[in-house]
């Protein structure tokens, strides 16, 4: 093995070597302890012993001498002779290219060693060689995505030979900017490295897969620019639709109106005598998407659910047939499973069904069904602006049963008398909508059944599976295939125990639990302050909007802005943003619903307040000093609502299911928030957090302890005061 298999010089392997030599030990807790850290050691050794005899003899001495090595293999290395260790297994060989690469080729690209990330790619790779499932709480700052890609990537290159060799690995994700970031920059990035030297010999292939709703259809295309050619059309909108000419995909393009966007999207079902198809952009993204070149399928949880729904039913899979899964943002799976496992029917969806009778010239039939589905609508709503969206049990009442069993007959009566005459995929459309009603209408015990409100009182009637977990277990791990499932807050309590009984894991013999320890020095870098003033005052009382402005003026005054504000609901953030805006100092935002705009306004300013909710709290980058000072309004203890209270019943006492769900649940949503403080190793931040039950003498104050790394914890404003002017430059403290 010479140097050009290496990828390195002499020079290279002398600095390699003298952070092998100087490393800290790994912060790598696995679920067994007994005899990783001996096979991490054990790796590394072999990674040396593999290159170390290809060095001149001085060089071998130097590095020899800093290794700890069994006398005889010291011996034969200074000499030279080293042929029985020199035929290294191809898991041996694997894994030794790991500590390459992130040794060796990364840190020459300019990544740091970081020891946490190699042991979890090491951890990752044992878990696809083994074809097990692994659990993998992975802290922030980590490298994860690095870690699980450079997994797959050695998977394939070490173990290539049967049917599956040549299959691809799906990693799916809940965002669409982890998406991009994957295609975009990940894979191009260690793609060109391992091939200037020559860890694979073809560049890495990906695609994102998604579903046919986000892909012009050509036909329709060019019937809608027909349509607004001499119309009158909004300037921003038209640019838009003509730009998808060039852009097929929906999703990168802006100013699209959503009436457009259903117009022109592809169908749920392709005429095969229409006369584009053969050219159709769509068609020839699905023929590159199943081309065998493809290593990389990308989706999101969605899409690999509804994947694992068409292999169930026997169907054509939406993916190809793949050798391992990556299930990244894996603490979003749960609510991902539960949209496609549940069902749901709002007054849109009856809306587009009423049109789509119309469009097929059934008139007639389309003002019927409508009538109908007005009256059920109304036999639910609320009449009233709802602070917060809220969900709250169904209960049959006698006019909500006489408008649920109208519309039941109505749509029953339509696919009998247009069976023969309307596509099959409405009178698919309407047998599904017959059959959720029908949910509702005999009181169906697999479902919870409740009603969904908006903002503005309307209602959507919704179904959530009494089986989830279950549902998971068939449908993605009854399978051999070899699974990672990784995120930040899979964790909670120091046990896995609330993510194996959510994911359907609890009973598999196949899986593994690892925590990678974030490389982020939380004690020097980040103080927890919980104020040792914090009044009790009841939960969304005037008493508790005034205190809790009061504390949040004090901190923004003390750490000269540069503060995010995380609340458990809008309302309350409404009443303290209505007590604090005239008495900041430091410009001061809030953050709706769908508000980035905000957001990157927040990001622009030099020392601004953002007041935000809900999705807020994860998946929000602050990096520097935008955000110092963290505040956490209210422990983010989940609403109870018909779910929750469903899940309560399977639990012998109310203290078993707040200790095994409620604490848990909150500890996990408490970790994201968090993690918004610290986003490199040179970030700085206080956190506070400003709920009197987290103060060291009630009761959750352990339970936030475990959630947090280990930190410095301060009583008293004066102490923040001090972290801040201690830990920031002058520039800071600029206006």
């Amino acid at each position: 093995m010479g140097w050009s298999t290496l990828g390195c010089n002499q020079q290279d392997l002398w600095g390699a070597s003298e952070r092998f030599v100087n490393c800290k030990p790994a912060r790598m807790v696995p679920k067994v302890a007994g005899g990783r850290a001996a096979n991490t050691a054990h790796r590394n050794q072999t990674f040396f012993i593999q290159i170390v005899v290809d060095c001149e003899s001085m060089r071998r001495r130097e590095i020899l001498r800093r290794i700890s090595l069994p006398p005889t293999h010291t011996s034969k290395l200074l000499k030279g002779e080293c042929a029985e260790m020199n035929k290294p297994t191809l898991k041996e060989q694997a894994h030794g290219e790991i500590e390459k690469i992130f040794r060796i080729l990364l840190p020459q690209n300019g990544l740091s060693v970081r020891e946490e990330q190699i042991t979890l790619c090491h951890a990752m790779l044992d878990t696809l060689l083994k074809n097990n499932i692994a659990l993998c709480d992975a802290g922030v700052g980590i490298g994860k995505t690095y870690a699980y890609l450079t997994a797959c990537i050695l998977l394939k290159k070490f173990a290539p030979h049967g049917p599956a060799g040549s299959q691809p690995v799906v990693i799916s994700t809940s965002s669409v900017a982890l998406q991009d970031s994957i295609i975009e920059e990940y894979i191009p990035f260690l793609s060109r490295i391992f091939l200037e030297n020559r860890v694979i010999s073809k560049p890495i292939r990906a695609i994102v897969r998604k579903g046919k709703e986000r892909f012009v259809c050509d036909a329709r295309l060019s019937q809608r620019l027909e349509a607004v050619k001499d119309k009158n059309k909004n300037a921003k909108q038209l640019k838009a639709l003509l730009s998808l000419r060039t852009y097929y995909d929906l999703d990168s393009v802006t100013g699209l109106s959503g009436f457009d966007r259903r117009q022109v999207c592809v169908p749920k079902v392709c005429e095969k005598t229409c006369p584009l198809r053969s050219a159709c952009r769509y068609h020839q993204y699905l023929k590159e998407a199943r081309s065998a070149e493809i290593f990389v399928q990308i989706c999101n949880h969605n899409y690999l659910l509804a994947d694992a729904a068409h292999r169930l039913q026997e169907l054509r899979p939406l993916l190809n047939d793949y050798r391992a899964l990556v299930i990244d943002e894996a603490h979003k799976l749960p609510d991902a499973a539960r949209q496609m496992y549940g069902k749901s029917l709002s007054a849109e969806d009856f809306s587009e069904l009423c049109t789509l009778l119309a469009k097929e010239k059934y008139a007639l039939a389309a003002q019927r069904l409508k009538e109908k589905f007005t009256a059920l609508m109304g036999a639910m709503c609320r009449g009233e602006l709802l602070e917060e969206a809220q969900r709250t049990a169904f209960v049959l009442t006698p006019d909500r049963e006489a408008a649920l069993r109208d519309c039941l007959s109505i749509l029953r009566q339509i696919q009998k008398q247009l069976a023969l005459h309307l596509p099959r995929w409405i009178l698919y459309q309407l047998g599904t909508t017959e059959q959720t009603l029908n949910l509702f209408f005999t009181g169906d015990r697999k479902y919870i059944l409740y009603i969904q409100y908006d903002r503005d009182g309307s209602p959507s009637l919704c179904a959530a599976t009494r089986e989830m977990p279950e549902q998971l277990r068939h449908a993605l791990w009854s399978k051999e295939t070899p699974a990672i499932l990784t995120s930040g807050t899979l964790m909670a309590g120091g046990s896995f125990d609330r993510t194996r009984q959510l994911m359907g894991l609890s009973a598999n013999n196949r899986l593994d639990d690892f925590i990678a320890v974030s490389p982020f020095d939380y004690q020097e870098n980040c103080l927890l302050y919980i104020p040792d003033d914090m009044p009790k005052a009841q939960m969304g009382s005037e008493k508790e909007a005034k205190c809790l402005s009061e504390q949040i003026c004090r901190l923004v005054e003390t750490t000269h802005g540069h503060t995010l504000v995380l609340f458990t609901s809008y309302s309350l953030m409404g009443a303290v943003y209505n007590q604090v805006k005239e008495h900041l100092s430091f410009p001061l935002m809030v953050v709706w619903r769908h508000s980035q705009d905000i957001i990157h306004q927040f990001k622009q300013t030099q020392n601004a307040v953002l007041f935000a909710a809900g999705s807020c709290w994860e998946g929000v980058d602050f990096p520097g000093d935008m955000v110092s000072s963290l505040i956490i309004v209210r422990l983010p203890f989940p609403v109870p609502d018909p779910i929750s209270e469903a899940e309560r019943e399977q639990y012998p006492t109310l203290q078993d299911y707040i200790r095994e769900v409620i604490i848990p649940d909150m500890q996990v949503k408490l970790r994201q928030g968090f993690g918004r403080a610290i986003r490199t190793e040179t970030d700085t931040c206080v956190v506070s957090i400003l709920d009197h039950r987290a103060a060291p003498e009630e009761r959750y104050h352990r339970a936030v302890l475990e959630t947090l790394p280990p930190l410095h914890i301060a009583r008293k404003i004066e102490d923040v005061e001090d972290f801040i002017r201690t830990k920031k430059s002058p520039d800071y403290f600029m206006p």
